[in-house]
């Protein structure tokens, strides 16, 4: 028996279903067309490499990097503690886990505000002891990016360790393994590759966030202008051309397909 596209085991999808589908797949793909289709060809290099832009970019890769490793170095404990965690407790992490995802970024940069501002539930105590403001420098935009990446992490790596089981810790407790020494050699290595798909789904959505890092960072040239704001200042006649807005747009699609491409590399169970 010959089966379609849409045939899964023998059983296809029905016809019904091909139409809203297509469509689906334009709405998703035609705007990254309409951006190609946009881009003026013969000035791409010239843009890319713009001082604003390399600065921008440059500003994007590093704080993205270190907001990444934040979100490793608190969102492993925590995924790992969510995963062997059970009752109300865990459901109300998770609850909380997940908040980031669900705001509006705007409204996690108004958190993040009112948090960590000079007259903030903790920024006024920062500034008054130490001395410290982080509002609207290049520290803001790392706090930003991991504020809203950090849930990729974690419910990712949560899942793989739910999918792994307890089973081969429970057999190196019994041997007398300690539980780090469980945690580092049985528990980590198990869900390795869940715990690389999550870190570069972190690091994919630290390089992109926009509206946290506008409110709580600001949008200065070298300093928190990040390549998300660089493409918006130049939409609004400001910083680099359209031209270079174009390219960097152009970019950030490249980036996130080879991010999108390693994390499927990585996924967990993938075997070869």
């Amino acid at each position: 028996m010959r089966t379609g596209p849409g045939d899964v085991g023998g059983l296809g999808a029905p016809r019904l279903l091909w139409a809203p589908a297509a469509l689906a797949v334009g709405l998703l793909v035609l705007p990254v067309v309409a951006l190609v289709v946009r881009a003026d060809w013969s000035s791409l290099l010239s843009d890319i490499t713009s001082p604003a832009a390399l600065a921008a970019l440059r500003l994007s890769l590093l704080t993205s990097l270190v907001a990444t490793a934040i979100c490793v170095v608190l969102g492993v404990p925590l995924a790992v503690l969510l995963a062997r965690a059970s009752g109300w407790v865990s459901e109300v992490l998770r609850a909380l886990v997940t908040l980031p995802l669900v705001l509006p970024p705007t409204v996690g940069g108004i958190a993040l505000l009112y948090l960590l501002g000079r007259r903030g539930l903790l920024g006024q105590s920062l500034d008054a002891w130490f001395g410290i403001r982080l509002p609207f420098t290049t520290a803001a935009v790392v706090i930003a990016g991991a504020f809203v990446a950090m849930p990729f992490l974690v419910l990712g790596l949560e899942g793989a360790l739910r999918t792994a089981g307890t089973q081969y810790e429970v057999v190196a407790a019994t041997l007398g393994a300690s539980r780090w020494t469980v945690l580092w050699r049985i528990t980590l290595p198990l869900v390795a590759p869940g715990l690389v798909s999550g870190t570069v789904l972190c690091f994919a959505r630290a390089l992109g966030e926009f509206g946290a890092t506008a409110l709580f960072a600001g949008n200065t040239p070298g300093v928190t202008q990040t390549m998300p704001l660089a493409i918006y200042s130049a939409f609004n006649g400001a910083g680099v051309t359209q031209g270079a807005a174009v390219a960097l747009s152009l970019l950030l699609v490249a980036a996130a397909i080879v991010v999108l491409l390693v994390a499927r590399a990585w996924r967990p169970g993938r075997v070869g």
